[in-house]
């Protein structure tokens, strides 16, 4: 039961330091698209193809464009709280009552 208990830890850990990176890289590509990058930057490259099938997933079900100004951004951020709130405190609690 004690591996199994450290497992549960060991992925709500990963998966908490995985999500919180991932905001980061949200919060970067969200402030990005306020200006105009150069669109053969490395960095920017990558934040593009980090978020936009993310993004684009959102835009494709939910109007999320509000006067012209793109939403799925903070949906993300949302489903991201939710994630770190409901998945990971779960199984740290699973993990703790193991």
């Amino acid at each position: 039961m004690l591996l199994l208990s450290n497992f549960f830890m060991a992925v709500a850990i990963v998966l908490d330091y995985a999500l919180n990176i991932y905001m980061w890289i949200v919060i970067a590509s969200a402030v990005l698209s306020w200006v105009n990058p150069d669109p053969y930057n490395p960095i920017v490259r990558f934040l593009r193809k980090a978020t936009e099938p993310v993004f684009y997933q959102i835009r494709k079900y939910l109007p999320v464009t509000f006067g012209g100004m793109d939403l799925s951004p903070i949906v993300v951020f949302l489903v991201i709280i939710f994630l770190q709130n409901f998945v990971v405190k779960s199984l740290i609690g699973l993990s703790r009552s193991m």
